[in-house]
Order: structure tokens, then C-alpha cells, then sequence
């Protein structure tokens, strides 16, 4: 799964030594538009996508700054051509787009909640989207901005209304997630991270992140106290790195990596080459409505939502407790469109 995506992004890394001579990959032109690209994961994720060697047009969109980021990413010795757009340029930014990846918003900072993210990133999305849906409206989304277990559904409520909806094409990222979940297993069980792979499922926010250790790879029993502790560390990663930079940003640069690498999984299967990975999806395999798990990528986005597997009773209760801070999420991602 995103072991997949870490081996493609280690492959741009390698090439970039070599002057991208090997970096390609065969298949057709794609436009992809970042929106945001001014920010602290804006940036670095800018500067990931005009290193992928799927990507042909790069469009980096934000209020104020863009020309500079689009000017320095420029210089990158690969073949996407990269411009900027400033505020009055967003429908040009978005013409043609086959994907379309939204980090726009504020960060988190010490002592937010994501009801404060909410009251200002919630406006954001939606404007967005709602240009998306009028120049792109067949490009796949993916949204970072937080909080993701209410702006996707907000997205998806706008496009209704527009009339554009597509399930296939929605998706809010939550590899990062599956980054840490991974990191932090390796780490306390001395594997090799890079052979690594731990589902992470449910939302994008504490108690709905969760890690599905009994279904990691390669298997390694830990006790009842560590499995405690990973888990609630991989739950608590976001706010480890707030309080880490202590109120001068938040995981800016390990959302870009992570992001990058569900974005480059999103265009192989666009084109032709189907990847799996954990995604925050319009689902029926639980009591939520929307609910992230691993799906199938393929031409049209998302192609299969697969189930849940075999739970143990620790991701059992873990799943039950999530629910009520879930579709409180969601309800509250839908009345902001339906009330508006």
C-alpha cells in the first residue's frame, strides 16, 4: 500500500542526484493544480509535485504569494511547467486539471481546537470546491485541509448543489496518518520502515484515527501497554508537532510527504496502474457516511472501498468509540452547506 508510494517517492529523490534522467514515467500529460501553494504545506508539497515525473502542468494557486513559490519551483530541472496564480486567477489555475490537491486554510496552533480550524477553513473549501465543480468538475480532489472529517463532506455537499457530484472523485487524505502509524512501529519494534505497512482507518482527527496494529506488516506481537501507546501517539501526532514548534507552525512538512505520496498514487492509477491506499471516502461500510479505510485507485479515482478485515477487540471498542465524534463531524460538514 503506501510502502508502494514511499518506494516511488524515494525513486524521485534518487533521480533528483542524477538530473532527473531516469526520473519517468511513461503515460498520458497531467495537469495538476495545488491550491494553497503559498502555505507551509503548500510549499514543500509544490515543490514534491513538480518533482513527479507523471505531472506535465503544475498550477499553484493562493491569495498572495504564488508568483514567488511558482518562480523558485520553476528552476527544478523536470519536465512539469509550473505557473502561478494569484486570487483573480483562480478558474484559469483549474482549467483542465485531472487533480486538484487543497491545502488552503490555517494551520493549527496551540490551544486550537478543529471547531476553531472549522469556523475559518470551512468557507475556504467551499469556495474552492465550488470553483473546481465550474472549470474541472471531472478532476479528482484531494483535500487537506482541516478538519478533513467535516471539509469533505462539505465538498461533497457543495458539488451536489452544483449538480457535479461524482463519489469516485472525492477524497480527503489521510496518509499522513499511515506516515506516522508506520514510523512509529518501526521505530519501537526495530523493523525496517520501509517494509512497513499499518492501516490506518476512520477519520483524521484523535480518537477517529485509527491504527489497525493487528493487521500491520511484518507481524510483531506487542504488549497490551505499547499497542496503547502507539495508538495514541499516532493519534496525537498533529499536536506533537504544534507543540513541538511551539506556536510557529504546524506538521507542514511531513503533511507534504505525505500528501505527495497519495497524490503520486492518485495519478498511477489515473493512469492505468491501480494503487491501494487509506483515503477518508463517502463509504457504507460502517454507520458513517464517510469513513477512511483502504480503496482501490484506478482511472476514475476511487474504484473499490474495500471492508475493514479482522478486528481485535482493542480496534473493536476503538472503532465503537470513535462513532459519536465522527458523524458529529460530518453532520456539522453537511448542515454548514445545506444551511448556508
Amino acid at each position: 500500500m503506501a510502502s508502494q508510494s514511499s518506494a516511488a517517492l524515494l525513486k524521485w529523490a534518487q533521480a533528483a542526484s542524477r538530473g532527473f534522467a531516469a526520473a519517468a514515467a511513461s503515460g498520458p500529460s497531467r495537469k495538476v493544480a495545488v491550491l494553497g501553494a503559498a502555505g507551509g504545506i503548500g510549499q514543500p508539497l509544490s515543490m514534491l509535485m513538480k518533482m513527479n515525473a507523471q505531472v506535465s502542468q503544475l498550477s499553484l494557486y493562493d491569495i498572495a504569494g504564488t508568483p514567488g513559490v511558482a518562480a523558485d519551483v520553476s528552476h527544478i530541472n523536470t519536465k512539469a511547467q509550473a505557473k502561478g496564480y494569484d486570487k483573480d486567477g483562480l478558474a484559469e489555475a483549474l482549467r483542465g486539471c485531472d487533480l486538484v490537491i487543497i491545502p488552503a486554510g490555517v494551520p493549527r496552533k496551540p490551544g486550537m481546537t478543529r471547531d476553531d480550524l472549522f469556523k475559518i477553513n470551512a468557507g475556504i473549501v467551499r469556495d474552492l470546491v465550488e470553483a473546481v465543480g465550474k472549470h474541472c468538475p471531472g478532476a479528482l480532489l484531494n483535500i487537506i485541509s482541516n478538519p478533513v472529517n467535516s471539509t469533505v463532506p462539505i465538498a461533497v455537499e457543495q458539488l451536489k448543489r452544483m449538480g457535479v457530484y461524482d463519489k469516485r472523485k472525492i477524497m480527503g487524505v489521510t496518509t499522513l496518518d499511515v506516515v506516522r502509524a508506520k514510523t512509529f512501529y518501526a521505530e519501537k519494534n526495530g523493523v525496517d520502515v520501509a517494509s512497513v505497512d499499518v492501516p490506518v482507518v476512520g477519520g483524521h482527527a484523535g480518537v477517529t484515527i485509527l491504527p489497525l496494529f493487528s493487521q500491520a506488516t511484518p507481524k510483531v506481537s506487542m504488549p497490551q501497554d505499547v499497542l496503547e501507546a502507539l495508538t495514541k501517539r499516532t493519534q496525537d501526532g498533529g499536536t506533537e508537532v504544534v507543540q513541538a514548534k511551539a506556536g510557529k507552525g504546524s506538521a507542514t512538512l511531513s503533511m507534504a510527504y505525505a500528501a505527495a505520496l497519495f497524490a503520486d498514487s492518485c495519478l498511477r492509477g489515473l493512469n492505468g496502474t491501480p494503487a491501494v491506499e487509506c483515503t477518508y471516502v463517502e463509504s457504507t461500510i460502517t454507520d458513517a457516511p464517510y469513513f477512511a479505510s483502504k480503496v482501490k485507485l484506478s482511472t476514475e479515482g476511487v474504484d473499490k472501498v474495500f471492508d475493514l478485515g479482522t478486528l481485535s477487540d482493542y480496534e473493536k471498542e476503538g472503532l465503537k468509540a470513535m462513532m459519536p465524534e465522527l458523524l458529529a463531524s460530518i453532520e456539522k460538514g453537511v448542515q454548514f452547506i445545506k444551511s448556508g
